[in-house]
């Protein structure tokens, strides 16, 4: 397994590090990080892409899926099978999003692990690939010149928490509305649960997660949800546009 996390995402990652230490040896530690989170997340566009794409359809296609429910309210298995259905007929994939979300906790503990150990200010040759070479030169660990990459950042986790705060306004889908005088359903409570959890506890257990680690962490943190913030408002931009013109 750890192996397997080495090969699949450290190794990776240590080696994007490195060859744009190479590419660019003017550059702190704090630059290098946020060009390869830029990188990152823009190999993980496609996927990003789809999972906004989903959810933009599943709220243009809430009311009909709202009515199965009701339909077959009192039995269970046929809603199910119902509602698989449906989503089969719209193609819509309702887990797609999950993967996009899962996939950044190996890319963060990578990036713990890269500096935790001092950074990449010393290189270890052994992980290199055969096309990336040791740098001529040692990266600086401070960013700016006065923010040290190895070491805890209050203001870093902070900065790392309101940015996942406001990523979770825009993202997060609003939770199932109550309807007076209907029955209890534990989908929708859960529903509701799993909103406020994204919208406010989520960013909050991120600011001491940060915060517990080091800035090169919560810098990733930062340039990443902000690229989150604005893939999700050019995707839907992007949206709209083509429904318009489906019109």
């Amino acid at each position: 397994m750890i192996s397997f996390f080495t090969a699949v995402f450290y190794q990776p990652i240590y080696n994007v590090l490195v060859f744009l230490m190479t590419l660019l040896p003017w550059a702190d530690a704090g630059v290098i990080i946020i060009l390869c989170t830029i990188l990152i997340r823009l190999i993980l566009f496609p996927l990003s892409q789809k999972s906004i794409r989903t959810q933009l359809k599943m709220k243009e296609i809430g009311p009909e899926l709202e009515a199965i429910k009701l339909k077959y309210k009192d039995d269970k298995q046929e809603q199910a099978k119902q509602t698989m259905a449906f989503y089969k007929k719209k193609g819509v994939n309702p887990f797609a999003g999950f993967f996009a979300i899962l996939i950044q906790f190996p890319i963060i503990i990578s990036l713990y692990s890269i500096f935790r150990s001092g950074g990449i200010s010393k290189i270890d040759p052994t992980l290199l690939y055969s096309f990336v070479h040791v740098p001529n030169h040692v990266v600086g660990m401070i960013f700016l010149g006065f923010i040290s990459l190895t070491s805890k950042n209050i203001i870093f986790a902070l900065l790392a928490g309101i940015t996942q705060f406001f990523q979770a306004q825009i993202i997060t889908p609003p939770p199932p509305p109550v309807t007076p005088g209907a029955q209890k359903s534990l989908g929708n409570d859960l529903a509701r649960s799993m909103t406020f959890q994204s919208k406010y506890v989520f960013p909050i257990l991120i600011f001491f997660i940060a915060y517990a680690v080091s800035a090169a962490v919560s810098l990733y943190w930062i340039v990443s949800n902000t690229f989150s913030i604005g893939q999700e408002l050019y995707v839907r931009w992007q949206y709209k546009k083509q429904a318009k013109a489906a019109k």
